[in-house]
């Protein structure tokens, strides 16, 4: 259950960040819209949720690929909110 627990905090530290950066995005770069900005805060406040409760009903028999699977789409994920972050100018 450790493991699960670490998982979870890593990947709530992850959207924290990732949710800081676009907040600070939102509020100090000028000529941005701010409705997209409000839309790609929800995306990632969902994108949590759905990791989370992901690790907490892990599919039984294929333990080790269900983490790998969840790791690479989480990873996958996180690249395409970066991006559009980056985008948002």
């Amino acid at each position: 259950m450790a493991k699960r627990r670490l998982l979870k905090k890593s990947i709530n530290y992850i959207t924290g960040e990732l949710f800081a950066d676009c907040l600070a995005h939102k509020c100090y770069v000028a000529g941005n819209d701010p409705q997209q900005c409000d839309a790609l805060l929800t995306r990632i406040l969902k994108l949590q949720d759905e990791y989370i409760s992901r690790i907490s009903h892990t599919e039984p028999g294929n333990v080790k690929g269900f983490y790998k699977q969840l790791r690479d789409s989480f990873n996958a994920d996180v690249e395409a909110i970066m991006d559009e972050i980056e985008k948002l100018n």
